[in-house]
Formats: structure tokens, C-alpha cells, sequence
């Protein structure tokens, strides 16, 4: 149904979407290739499923083209990207096909890409399960729920290098999950005992909290707490009342978690005292909010001088200690240390007389109070 497709519905936050995922692309490409270079096959690979026509119904460039864009133009990757993108609708694959045959420079790539027409399910995984998959970018965009799975993505990070994007409906999900119709793609998504007292969960709660909870849960099934990197981004309607979709970011290394935080931080349509909201609104441009009733900056200041007490460590380290599952950027941690440093509340060596004006360099040390001696 058109209604379905986001793409249709706000080409604004489609936008977004895609500056988001092409952005952490060509970032983890420039990571993984000279590693690649190293290895036996020299390769990386962008994979997406959900793949769509190619373009929107405007014209406009979606995901795929714009990945494969940067692959021409950028002569060592044109020598190395592996691209497979797939799409069950039929006219949805044949539109991808010759929208990528049309692109200028095509031929140049060392790898021709795949364009496949094929449900997404249980063999799928069979088959990314059995390979050893080169450093891949797989990135998984359906437009309900059908497909994805926990299985899907396991099937691609088993292997080194290897990050997934996924992007889901939160209506269809937070709707299924009561569904019984619906429930074996909610055990996929979550885990059957997960998806069960995730549902016991959600009767008491309110609107607000039962996203926050259906998020949670599901950035735990993927790994949050066995040593993967989880990081999600919102999409809020219209009207910026309602969240309508989620972009989760999953990978097995703090770098690649850096990277992409700093990236959806900056589309991020509001920022409280300089810390994002990891959100995207369009009602955050029209209706201006008093800020200031929130004030994230001053929390991080408390949070780092009980964490951190009687300690003494480099900038760097605080960040890297302190900002997973958190929505910090490092600019946050270098402004709460400016301003504890003004305060006199840590002592940072060198001092702020000895850097250059208004920086903190990731080398700063930095040297807590014991608790009490403030």
C-alpha cells in the first residue's frame, strides 16, 4: 500500500535517513579499507534488502544510488565495493536495475551489482549464515515488519567489520506486539520469551514510556549488554507528536559507535545546550522550544564528578568511559570539563592558562575531587 512506504510519506525525514546511512558509509569504508587491503580478497561489501526503486517518486536519489555514487567517484573502492541489493516487488527491482545501469560511470566499478528479487526470510539467513561475509555495511529498511529478525542481523555481524543500519516502523511494531495475528514476527524480532514479557510489560504504561521500553528492549536483544554497540535515532511525525520510525545502528566496535554517533548527532533537529537529541522532528523547526528548562550539559557535569571521584585521566578516557549508551557527544564532555574547570570543581593539567583559548584537548588530564571535598 503507498500509505506503507516512508519514502511517500515525509520525503524530509527520508532525507535524513539517507544522509544518515551514506554518511557512516563512506565514514566505515575509509576505516575498513586499508585493513581490507591487508586481507587475501581486498574487498568490502554494502548489502541492502529492502533495497526500493532506486529513486522516490520525485526523482530524488534514494540510499542505494547514492552509495554506489560514491563508489565511482572514489577510485580505490570502485576497485573494491561488492554491492547486493534486493527487493521482493518485482517492479521494485526492475526500477533498481535500470536506475543503475543509467548512473554515469557504472562500468567502472570492478564489481558489477546484484540486483535480487527475493523474500526476505529463514533461507536468506541460511544462506548469510553459512558464508564468511568480507567487512559489510548491511543496511535493512522494510516497510512493516515482515523479514526482519534478530537471525537476519546475527547472520551478518557474526563476521569481522561487519555493521547493520536497520530502519523500522514503530507504529507497526508497538501494534503487533498485542497482534496474535502478528506473533511469530514479533518473536523474530525480539525473541519469543523477550516478545512475551515484553508484552506483560507494556499493559501499565504509558504512551511515552512504552516506546522508550520497546526500544530498550529491543537494543538489548541485539547485544547491548553482551558487548555490542547499540545506538538509536528517532523519527517523530509531522506534527513531531508521535514517534513514527526508528533507525538502529548495531556494531561490535567502539569506533564504528563513535562515528556513527557523531553523524546522528548532527542530523539531530534539536540540540539542548549543545547535546543532540538523537530524534528528528519537523515540528522542532516550527515551533521553537525554551530549552533551557532542560539542561542535559549541567546533568553530565554531576554525573562526571560522582563517576569520576578521586580519579585522575585524560579527556579521552573520560569520554570513552562514560558516553556509550548515553547521548553525549565528545564536544559535551570537552564543554561540562570547560565549564567544572572555570568553576574550579577539577583541576586539569595543563591548566586552561597553558592551552589555547576555549579548547580541551583529548589528552587533557583531568583530576577529580574525592567525594565531599567540593
Amino acid at each position: 500500500m503507498a500509505s506503507d512506504n516512508f519514502f511517500d510519506e515525509s520525503r524530509e525525514q527520508s532525507a535524513v535517513k539517507t544522509a544518515i546511512v551514506s554518511k557512516y558509509f563512506w565514514s566505515w569504508s575509509k576505516v575498513i579499507i586499508p585493513q581490507a587491503l591487508k586481507g587475501r580478497e581486498k574487498k568490502i561489501a554494502y548489502l541492502d534488502l529492502f533495497a526500493g526503486p532506486g529513486r522516490y517518486q520525485d526523482g530524488t536519489r534514494s540510499t542505494p544510488l547514492i552509495i554506489l555514487e560514491k563508489a565511482i567517484q572514489d577510485e580505490t573502492m570502485s576497485k573494491m565495493l561488492v554491492t547486493l541489493f534486493n527487493d521482493k516487488d518485482g517492479n521494485n527491482a526492475r526500477g533498481l536495475q535500470t536506475a543503475i545501469d543509467a548512473l554515469p560511470g557504472i562500468g567502472n566499478l570492478k564489481f558489477r551489482p546484484e540486483v535480487w528479487n527475493k523474500e526476505v526470510g529463514s533461507e536468506m539467513v541460511k544462506v548469510f549464515s553459512s558464508m564468511r561475509l568480507v567487512p559489510t555495511l548491511f543496511f535493512v529498511d522494510p516497510w512493516g515488519y515482515k523479514g526482519l529478525s534478530l537471525q537476519l542481523v546475527n547472520s551478518v555481524l557474526k563476521d569481522w567489520g561487519c555493521d547493520c543500519i536497520f530502519f523500522f516502523n514503530y507504529n507497526r511494531i508497538n501494534m503487533g506486539l498485542t497482534n496474535p495475528v502478528v506473533r511469530d514476527h514479533m518473536a523474530a524480532l525480539f525473541g519469543e520469551s523477550r516478545a512475551e514479557a515484553l508484552r506483560q510489560k507494556l499493559e501499565t504504561l504509558s504512551p511515552d514510556d512504552r516506546e522508550s521500553c520497546i526500544v530498550e528492549e529491543l537494543c538489548d536483544a541485539l547485544g547491548a549488554k553482551q558487548g555490542r554497540f547499540v545506538l538509536p535515532f528517532g523519527f517523530k511525525n509531522d506534527g513531531g507528536a508521535r514517534t513514527s520510525h526508528h533507525l538502529i545502528f548495531v556494531s561490535k566496535h567502539p569506533l564504528g559507535y563513535g562515528i556513527m554517533k557523531a553523524i546522528m548527532a548532527k542530523e539531530s533537529s534539536l540540540h539542548e545546550q549543545g547535546v543532540p537529541s538523537f530524534q528528528y522532528s519537523p515540528a522542532d523547526k516550527r515551533f521553537p522550544l525554551l530549552f533551557e528548562l532542560n539542561r542535559p550539559l549541567d546533568d553530565l557535569e554531576e554525573m562526571l564528578l560522582a563517576q569520576f571521584s578521586g580519579q585522575t585521566l585524560s579527556m579521552k578516557k573520560i569520554y570513552e568511559r562514560h558516553n556509550v549508551g548515553r547521548r553525549f557527544i565528545a564536544k559535551n564532555y570537552k564543554d561540562a570539563l570547560k565549564n567544572l574547570e572555570e568553576e574550579k570543581a577539577i583541576v586539569c593539567n595543563p591548566p586552561d592558562v597553558s592551552r589555547k583559548k576555549d579548547t580541551f584537548g583529548d589528552n587533557v588530564l583531568v583530576t577529580f575531587p574525592t567525594r565531599g571535598e567540593r
